[in-house]
């Protein structure tokens, strides 16, 4: 059985972290399906900051390849941690497109470590990228959220809030976490406005130049991004008045979609180690119709 996927001509898609992975990736599958896309990131080929960091891709790449796919596509150099960059961002994004009416929150900063090896200056980095970016972007969309005629949703890339503790990665796991404790406040905030605010969040790792920088397993732990995006996919498909407030796993939603084979998200043969569910619940199970 396959995915059943939105028809989103008309809507406009706000994503933070476009240059690559998962981000890159969801952005192209909505373009994919007749979404505008405003692709936002630190690397711009109007500046060094990717070059200087070894890093490929930028925002205007992004932007270009979801062109050839028929839609307009805007890209924004954005750094979550300055409130007023944000805002501008925001408004620039609203001026260009005259609605945008799905905030996908995916930039994300990550260091897993030990808090003796971890300094204080990282904490504060992946807390102000993962936390309060989450925050200030959600913040500045809500107003704009409200008056869009399309379905309206704020999605952010996060675990659920399922543990009190992560040896080994505290500092990164809480911040993700509390990218998720924002999101699924705001459903409660925002219920009357039929604004749909969910987390999504893979089981397994995902390939992506993170992942490999950090030495979190081999290519048979990890999926492709695509599962990731597909997952977004059949979010964006649901109804926001009534599919909000949830923190859903990857394969989770998926299975609930009759989708029973993730062969073709491996990057080997075999279903990967549920790495990253694990990291927020020790005792995560995979569903039924998987084991």
């Amino acid at each position: 059985m396959s995915l059943e996927r939105p028809d989103l001509e008309g809507s406009t898609a706000f994503i933070t972290g476009t240059t690559r992975g998962i981000g890159k990736s969801i952005a192209l599958d909505l373009a994919e399906r007749g979404c505008n896309i405003v692709s936002t990131g630190k690397t711009s080929e109007n500046n060094d900051y990717g070059e200087d960091k070894g890093l490929e891709g930028t925002i205007e790449q992004t932007a270009r390849e979801c062109e050839e796919k028929g839609v307009e596509a805007h890209p924004i150099e954005l750094n979550v941690r300055d409130e007023e960059v944000v805002e501008a961002a925001v408004e620039e994004a609203v001026d260009h497109f005259g609605e945008v009416n799905i905030l996908i929150n995916n930039a994300s900063a990550i260091q897993p470590a030990n808090v003796e090896d971890l300094p204080a200056n990282r904490f504060d980095l992946l807390t102000d990228v993962n936390v309060r970016g989450t925050y200030i972007t959600s913040r500045a969309f809500i107003p704009h959220l409200r008056e869009a005629d399309e379905d309206s949703w704020i999605l952010t890339n996060a675990p659920p809030v399922r543990t009190d503790r992560k040896t080994g990665g505290s500092a990164y796991a809480w911040s993700k976490m509390g990218m998720s404790f924002i999101t699924l406040s705001l459903a409660g905030e925002l219920a009357g406005d039929d604004i749909g605010c969910n987390s999504f969040w893979p089981v397994t790792a995902i390939d992506t130049r993170a992942t490999r920088h950090f030495g979190m397993g081999t290519e048979d732990d990890w999926r492709t991004p695509q599962i990731v995006s597909d997952t977004v996919l059949g979010i964006l498909n649901e109804n926001p008045a009534e599919f909000t407030g949830n923190a859903v796993y990857d394969e989770d939603f998926l299975v609930e979609k009759g989708i029973t084979d993730f062969s073709e998200y491996n990057l080997t043969e075999g279903d990967p180690h549920p790495m990253s569910a694990q990291m927020v619940d020790s005792e995560y199970e995979r569903p039924a119709e998987l084991q």
